[in-house]
């Protein structure tokens, strides 16, 4: 795990950036989209798992605000403004300065970059309290005409909202997806999710596509896009 004192360091340091991974359209096989991944880097290069750096910042709201703040910031600045590109939003990050929308400076850092390119995903938790926070904080992306996907779907760790998923517009299934394939109890569950996204108009994305075999699981069980470094020689990838 991170400790207080090397998190302040590599805050202090802005030792973080962006890694943008292609969501390819299966069809076409064209780039459609990119995520905006976060990235970190000790002192001496190495690479730190953002999820470490992310479950320290949740014990400092405020700190966790700024931070999240700043990715944004770089993350929607890496792109140019005809490329669409798929932003993670930390529920806490959002309510850390309150309830008031009009005042929220993450709407107002989309909207600044053209709302219509930006995808906004929500990771469902294992809490109920975040589950309410997603659904919340969906409801006013969709009054604002700003688009959400549901990040992680079928990640054990994560818990499903009936809510959540009917309002969001893309949903995308975890890498576990792959990994658990040969599980036929398992692969009922998604296929049902995936029949329920396409009856409802909902885009499906595969990530964790990393190799030819897994590329072809994505065309059986039928996903409109997936998303993996398979992709990473074809498409801009790069950590800025």
């Amino acid at each position: 795990m991170l400790s207080n004192r090397k998190l302040l360091e590599l805050i202090e340091s802005q030792r973080f950036g962006v890694e943008f991974q292609p969501i390819i359209e299966l069809k076409s096989g064209d780039a459609y989209a990119y995520e905006a991944l976060s990235r970190f880097r000790m002192a001496d290069g190495s690479l730190i798992r953002p999820d470490f750096v992310y479950a320290a910042l949740h014990d400092n709201p405020l700190l966790l605000l700024q931070v999240e703040l700043a990715q944004k910031r770089i993350q929607l600045e890496g792109l140019s403004r005809q490329q669409r590109v798929f932003v993670n939003l930390d529920q806490d990050a959002f309510y850390a300065c309150g309830t008031d929308v009009e005042d929220n400076p993450f709407i107002e850092l989309i909207q600044d970059h053209d709302q219509d390119r930006v995808i906004v995903e929500l990771i469902e938790n294992s809490a109920m309290s975040d589950a309410l926070m997603s659904l919340s904080m969906i409801e006013v992306f969709n009054k604002l005409g700003v688009r959400t996907a549901l990040d992680d779907l079928c990640n054990p760790k994560s818990m499903l909202s009936v809510a959540v998923l009917q309002l969001v517009e893309w949903v995308k299934l975890d890498k576990c997806v792959l990994e658990q394939r040969l599980d036929a109890n398992f692969m009922v569950f998604v296929e049902k999710m995936i029949d329920f996204a396409k009856v409802t108009g909902k885009k499906v994305v595969l990530e964790g596509v990393e190799e030819e075999s897994d590329l072809a699981f994505a065309h059986h069980i039928g996903v409109d896009y997936v998303q993996g470094f398979y992709f990473k020689d074809r498409f801009v990838s790069e950590w800025t």
